[in-house]
């Protein structure tokens, strides 16, 4: 009869050491899930940013067929309040009418666009004129007058 008072007194519970096991496989999870969709997100933001570049670099060259000149700023083509990914405007710069004194270069100085420079700033929200710098590594931007659109570091 003192075995069967003894077998009723067992807990169905959890250990201390079963817990421990639990949160440290939860913790071993959320180590590689949350890297891996913060890796999802930057690619999403990044893919959006290349297709609105294109989208927009479709409606400058529309504009400039219709008047024979490309737009001075974006508000022209009503983009001026057009935001990228990370939050920021989207830069602009006409190098027919301004020259190619503020356009931006490749890593041998050499200007990335003959007509128009259209680019963000990417997640570090930091840019430099010319892609040498590391800043730049991180910019989305068109080169070649429309035939790259991508991450600088690509280019």
């Amino acid at each position: 009869m003192l075995g069967n008072n003894f077998q009723k007194n067992i807990h169905n519970g959890f250990t201390l050491v079963e817990m421990m096991i639990t949160v440290a496989i939860i913790g071993i999870l959320a180590a590689i899930a949350i890297p891996a969709y913060s890796d999802y997100v930057e690619r999403t933001r990044v893919h959006q940013a290349i297709t609105d570049i294109a989208t927009m670099s479709v409606e400058i060259e529309h504009y400039f067929q219709e008047n024979r000149v490309y737009p001075s700023t974006l508000a022209d083509v009503k983009f001026d309040t057009k935001l990228d990914p990370w939050n920021k405007p989207y830069r602009y710069l006409n190098l027919i009418k301004n020259g190619f004194g503020g356009a931006r270069k490749d890593k041998n100085l050499v200007p990335l666009n003959s007509d128009f420079d259209l680019y963000s700033v990417g997640k570090d929200l930091k840019t430099s004129q010319s892609l040498n710098p590391k800043v730049s590594d991180d910019d989305v931007l068109r080169a070649r007058d429309g035939k790259f659109i991508d991450l600088a570091i690509k280019f």
